[in-house]
């Protein structure tokens, strides 16, 4: 997929919407999979409608259900390979059946706490599975197994049906982010309010959505297949810009005089300006794909950087309310390489 896809509003509507259409999908695929077990009298047809709602029901992207998928038809295959050796040993001696059984869930239990632990609890379940058939009775015990690969490629079909992509879905929740971080910044600094705002239960909130984006990384990565550690930089930036927000709010209601100081410096002004802009065009440009917007905002900073920066030299002979205010100014210019940072790493994952 092109990582500078713009993403329509059809598709902004269906992410908007995602547990909706999920729960669409899954009980479309299982009324049709059921209907197909039904009109081809498939045997054990209980299983591919188990397994369609195991591989699919807990996550919706395309980039988690492909490598389950993928992932329990291995584990199964190994699983049922396992339990036919397990069904033939039995023909011979039950103690020996049962060793060799220990010894695959040994295995079985080893790997779990691997890099696959997913499909090595199928090698363990699909052996259960397999080894519940009567006693030598290999034809039902390969349905089983059968079956359960089965209803992993229908699973597939269905999810590659108008796929859900953790990558889009990871460039709608961090466009939303920078726009909450975008408000929050702009209530806390408003010239228009008489008292500090409370903004913790905002603040918090959006804390609460950008951990909860680290979610979407790992399959993000591997439909997109950049690397896990730009992803990871994102995240951590725009969780510091957040905390740097809060500070910045803090120093610019530090105390009246400060505050009326900061309220009449026209470059204080410009600079928030600015740094909305900025905000508002790196959220657009997530959406669009379009990274070139940015240009011309972020010289225009650099500018207002350098007057601040001016600013700064200063605060050696500041008295308490300009040492506040030069707080203030230190924490603008912060947030400023932050959002210069975001915009770099957000071209870089456009561009791939």
């Amino acid at each position: 997929m092109r990582p500078d896809k713009p993403i329509s509003k059809p598709e902004f509507w269906l992410y908007r919407h995602y547990k909706t259409v999920h729960g669409l999908r899954i009980a479309i695929s299982f009324v049709l999979t059921f209907l197909l077990v039904r009109l081809f009298q498939i045997p054990e047809g209980s299983w591919p409608l188990i397994t369609l709602v195991v591989v699919m029901g807990p996550v919706s992207s395309w980039g988690t259900v492909f490598p389950r998928a993928v992932q329990r038809i291995i584990g199964t295959i190994a699983g049922s390979v396992s339990g036919l050796i397990a069904l033939k040993i039995e023909l011979v001696s039950l103690p020996a059946m049962l060793v060799w059984c220990a010894i695959v869930m040994f295995v079985c239990g080893y790997l779990t706490l691997g890099k696959r632990p997913y499909m090595a609890l199928l090698i363990g379940i699909t052996l259960g599975v397999v080894v519940g058939a009567p006693a030598g009775d290999f034809l039902t015990a390969l349905w089983r197994g059968g079956d359960v690969i089965f209803g992993s490629i229908l699973a597939v079909i269905f999810t590659g049906i108008w796929a859900q992509r953790a990558y889009t879905f990871w460039r709608i929740r961090l466009s939303d982010a920078l726009i909450a971080s975008l408000k929050i910044y702009h209530t806390g600094l408003s010239p228009n309010l008489l008292e500090k705002p409370r903004l913790n239960k905002p603040i918090q909130k959006l804390l609460t959505e950008v951990v909860k984006m680290r979610s979407l990384l790992e399959p993000a990565n591997k439909e997109t297949r950049i690397p896990k550690s730009v992803y990871e930089a994102i995240q951590t930036l725009q969780r510091n810009m957040v905390y740097t927000l809060e500070m910045q709010i803090n120093a610019w209601w530090a105390s009246r005089e400060s505050h009326l100081l900061l309220l009449n410096a026209p470059t204080i002004r410009r600079t928030q300006a600015l740094t909305e802009n900025l905000f508002r065009t790196l959220s657009k440009m997530l959406v669009s794909g379009i990274p070139e917007n940015v240009a011309a905002t972020a010289a225009e900073l650099e500018e207002v950087d350098r007057e601040l920066k001016s600013l700064l030299s200063q605060a050696e002979h500041a008295n308490a309310e300009a040492a506040q205010v030069y707080g203030y100014v230190w924490l603008s210019l912060e947030l400023h390489g932050q959002l210069v940072r975001m915009n770099d790493l957000i071209r870089m994952v456009l561009r791939k």
